[in-house]
């Protein structure tokens, strides 16, 4: 549906998901990504990014704390995606201590670091680069 432009019916899709089975992190996922990408609505995405990001936490936690948690699992992607979406809307939103926090706890879980969310962070804030353009934006995973 997003792919084909037929965004407010994967808006609606996603909330009727959403109402079976609030913890679908896929979904909170994608609905942060309409909601930055379509509306502009940083705040909405950090609620469904935090979502889901949380919901990643406490699964982690669940299974005793593993280490490493490596994003090129599949299973595992999602969430980090999740938490380097939140941490662009926290900087975003000027809430940088959690943007620092979320990254922090991304590179422990993955060391290798493959979103590059530690070094994005270092170069908006160091440099004055904008949060989007060149820099990766929530709704650019690729790298």
């Amino acid at each position: 549906m997003i792919e084909e432009g037929e965004t407010e019916v994967a808006f609606d899709e996603l909330r009727w998901l959403l109402s079976g089975c609030s913890d679908c992190l896929d979904a909170h996922l994608l609905l942060g990504e309409l909601a930055v990408n379509l509306h502009n609505d940083v705040p909405l995405a950090r609620g469904h990014f935090g979502y889901a990001y949380q919901l990643g936490l406490r699964a982690w936690r669940r299974a005793g704390s593993p280490t490493p948690v490596p994003y090129t699992q599949p299973a595992n992607r999602s969430f980090h995606q999740s938490g380097r979406a939140l941490a662009w809307c926290l900087e975003k939103l000027g809430k940088q201590a959690m943007a620092t926090e979320i990254v922090q706890t991304l590179t422990q879980l993955d060391p290798t670091d493959p979103l590059e969310v530690g070094p994005w962070l270092a170069k908006v804030r160091s440099s004055g680069l904008p949060m989007v353009g060149d820099d990766p934006s929530p709704g650019d995973f690729s790298r």
